[in-house]
């Protein structure tokens, strides 16, 4: 399970993935756990550093993005770990430039911070249900590519990360949804509603990725009909991003440390 394999060079065609890989639950328990530890070494490597990074999380209602929420942050230390879910800008937000509300919620050093759907909203949602004007949504694509230029060089790392489902495997999840009282909560009138524009979301998809995959900030498009195989993915590019080049060995005991554990008889 290579990241280059999912990353996208040029633009895709959603209709035309038909592989969806399969990973076997003892399999996928055991390398998630090995995966959960390795992000929490890269975390606790950026602690003090000026090392932070953006993760977006986009893709189909019921693709998995929740289930990898929720194990980023079972393996992740709360301090320097946020989770932004993004729905609908309020009255307020709507009165500003669509990115201003980002801005305010990314990353201080150290930190690392997801939002589960990001920016791309306008060129996506607000493009196909027109809360946007046609012009608007067409000149975001450089906007974000904009963005992203200045966070990277700012010294942000940036992960974005496409979850697609089958169109039969999301009626089944849907259905799913419906009949578990425990996710009920999840489902909502939206979600079947977008299903009807999935040719149109199709469309907005491929070229939203098309148009804003870049040599720095690429998107990564991954098949998560199998969902242990996504989350699997997810985490192996986050590990290979987030990653690069950071020491994650166990920084040493301050000398300070050392001298006042010895006087307590500590066996270091």
């Amino acid at each position: 399970m290579k990241p280059h394999h999912f990353a996208v060079s040029k633009r895709p065609r959603l209709g035309s993935i038909i592989k969806h890989g399969i990973v076997e639950l003892p399999a996928y328990e055991a390398k998630m756990k090995s995966m959960q530890s390795s992000l929490q070494a890269i975390q606790q490597a950026y602690i003090g550093t000026r090392e932070r990074a953006v993760v977006v999380l986009e893709g189909w209602d019921a693709a998995g993005k929740g289930g990898i929420v929720r194990r980023l942050g079972w393996a992740m230390d709360p301090r320097s770990f946020r989770v932004h879910p993004i729905s609908a800008p309020s009255l307020q937000e709507k009165g500003k430039h669509y990115l201003q509300r980002f801005w305010e919620k990314l990353p201080e050093h150290g930190e690392i911070v997801v939002f589960d759907r990001s920016w791309y909203g306008r060129v996506l949602v607000e493009r196909v249900e027109g809360f946007a004007a046609k012009r608007e949504w067409q000149r975001a694509y450089e906007e974000i590519n904009q963005f992203e230029r200045l966070l990277i060089e700012d010294g942000i790392r940036i992960v974005k990360i496409f979850l697609h489902i089958s169109a039969e495997e999301q009626i089944r999840r849907f259905e799913d949804r419906m009949t578990n009282p425990l996710k009920r909560w999840k489902l909502s009138y939206e979600d079947f509603r977008n299903r009807d524009r999935r040719t149109d979301y199709e469309v907005a998809i491929e070229e939203m990725m098309d148009k804003s995959s870049t040599k720095s900030a690429p998107w990564y498009l991954i098949p998560t009909d199998n969902k242990p195989f996504g989350r699997l993915a997810a985490f192996a590019i986050l590990i290979a991003r987030l990653g690069r080049g950071v020491n994650v060995n166990p920084r040493p005991l301050e000398p300070g440390i050392v001298e006042l554990a010895a006087r307590l008889g500590l066996d270091l």
